[in-house]
């Protein structure tokens, strides 16, 4: 089945109070994206920001961000008056989000409901905690230590915490169970309504692409509940070695993430029980899951913790294909989508071939010389059957902003590939029609494509911070005329 989607996160919803978020607004663009003939909605990682506002850098891979939870549901409940939440005043640019006034508003006004609410009596919270625990427990107390610490990363704690000494434990779970309660609170609702808002999609027969990092932050609960299966010193659990990759043409220095590198030696003893838990936890929010930088499952990019560039680091051994056996073996074949862009090996491509997984093809990767070396591969003709073509991704530019950035030569290629006259005119619909008449089985354009803007929508732009992750559309954009544009084109190459 050949199927048709779009990419947008859910922070990038025209919600009302400062960011997208799971209120009627996503209801209406999942409706939207059915009267426009798509059958699918990729979105972010779902997960608590933390520095930078990064959803690839999140406090936990198992927790929601509470920015998504609906504050019109919680007026609703008479937890907060709209009052309240118009004083707030977190949306002074509709377009853009506002992390700072984000974070001081709307922890006040979840705090305000978190004290009218009387949510402990309510059986479904009592389940959502006993089954959650598994990660809900370390993840409440984490952020409350958090809290406790003004905001620190946990590896400047006492050493009774950051070393998880089991008095000190008891006694933090004690002293800060009201915190704790809160956390597990934003929790229970975030699951719920993302749980409702995921049933309405699957009612328009709208399935959700979701999104994971292959890393997870430093300064997260995964790392401190579970040091062992991380590449730390033993007595500091600081990193000995961090993620990162190479230089390339985007990056001249290469880029160094941070984030601590697996022992993959003790996940393997492990039997990989914390990737199955993961991957599990993601098809309960999700139909399809993309995992980010999945080359570095075949190689990954060794950097010492010390280092002043990306340059000083190394590639190393990643499990390959045994974990992916494991995955299979525990949960039964999974729709997966791996991120399998950059310089991509034989090896690499083997390790896709060999899960079945469906690889991405980015267009803009085929007439951009900045990029990989194998343009070849991103033409549209050379696209295998399972594989999902996209215009870009949240990383790439628009393709109005990249159509202005290639060489003359390049725009040039793309006239000609395309058999267009030669003109200053992005060709915008032509480079989307033909990620959509590729023989890929799925295909997503990005929302900022379809709407034909250029550098002042995009949504992220590597080794860079400040002002990533911001764009939103506004509530009309998403017009009727688009929607029907978007059904004829959708339609015409039988997605």
């Amino acid at each position: 089945m050949r199927e048709a989607g779009i990419l947008l996160a859910v922070s990038s919803l025209p919600s009302q109070y400062g960011i997208g978020c799971f209120d009627q607004s996503a209801y209406a663009f999942v409706d939207a994206l059915a009267e426009a003939g798509q059958k699918l909605w990729q979105i972010l990682p779902l997960g608590p920001t933390s520095y930078g506002d990064s959803p690839y850098q999140s406090f936990s891979t198992f927790a929601g961000n509470p920015y998504f939870i609906s504050l019109e549901e919680l007026i609703k409940k008479g937890w907060l008056t709209g009052e309240e939440c118009e004083k707030a005043g977190m949306a002074p640019d509709p377009r853009y989000v506002d992390y700072g006034r984000l974070y001081e508003e709307r922890g006040r006004l979840l705090r305000t409901a978190f004290s009218r609410c009387d949510i402990a009596k309510l059986p479904a919270y009592a389940s959502f905690i006993r089954e959650q625990a598994y990660w809900l427990d370390d993840y409440a107390l984490f952020m409350a230590l958090k809290d406790a610490h003004g905001g620190r990363t946990w590896t400047e704690w006492e050493a009774p915490l950051r070393m998880r000494e089991e008095r000190a434990l008891s006694e933090a779970r004690e002293k800060y169970s009201e915190e704790i309660s809160f956390y597990r609170f934003l929790q229970f609702l975030f699951y719920e309504q993302w749980g409702r808002l995921l049933d309405y999609a699957h009612s328009r027969s709208i399935r959700i692409i979701g999104d994971i990092p292959i890393y997870v932050a430093m300064d997260s609960a995964d790392v401190w509940s579970a040091p062992e299966l991380f590449q730390l010193d033993p007595e500091s659990r600081l990193p000995v070695e961090v993620s990162g990759c190479p230089p390339d043409a985007f990056a001249p220095e290469g880029q160094i993430w941070g984030n601590p590198l697996y022992d993959w030696e003790r996940h393997e003893e492990t039997g990989f029980g914390w990737w199955i838990r993961r991957i599990r936890h993601c098809f309960t929010v999700c139909d399809i899951l993309r995992i980010d930088h999945f080359r570095g499952f075949d190689e990954y990019f060794s950097i010492p913790a010390d280092a002043k560039t990306a340059g000083e680091g190394t590639w190393k051994k990643g499990p390959g294909i045994r974990l992916f056996e494991k995955v299979t073996a525990g949960l039964g074949p999974q729709e997966i989508i791996a991120e399998d862009l950059g310089y991509v090996t034989e090896t690499v491509r083997k390790l896709v071939r060999d899960t079945g997984y469906a690889g991405m093809k980015v267009l803009e990767f085929a007439f951009d010389s900045r990029d990989t070396g194998q343009a070849a591969d991103y033409l549209p003709h050379n696209y295998p059957v399972n594989s999902v073509a996209y215009t870009g991704t949240h990383d790439n530019a628009t393709l109005k902003e990249w159509f202005g950035e290639i060489l003359p030569a390049e725009r040039q290629k793309v006239f000609d590939y395309f058999c267009l006259p030669a003109s200053e005119e992005v060709p915008v619909t032509a480079l989307i029609s033909a990620a959509l008449r590729s023989v890929s089985r799925m295909a997503v354009i990005p929302m900022q494509d379809w709407l034909g803007y250029g550098h002042e929508a995009r949504m992220n732009r590597p080794s860079t911070s400040g002002t990533n992750w911001r764009w939103r559309m506004l509530p009309d954009e998403f017009s009727e005329e688009l929607k029907g544009r978007i059904r004829r084109i959708s339609l015409l190459y039988d997605r």
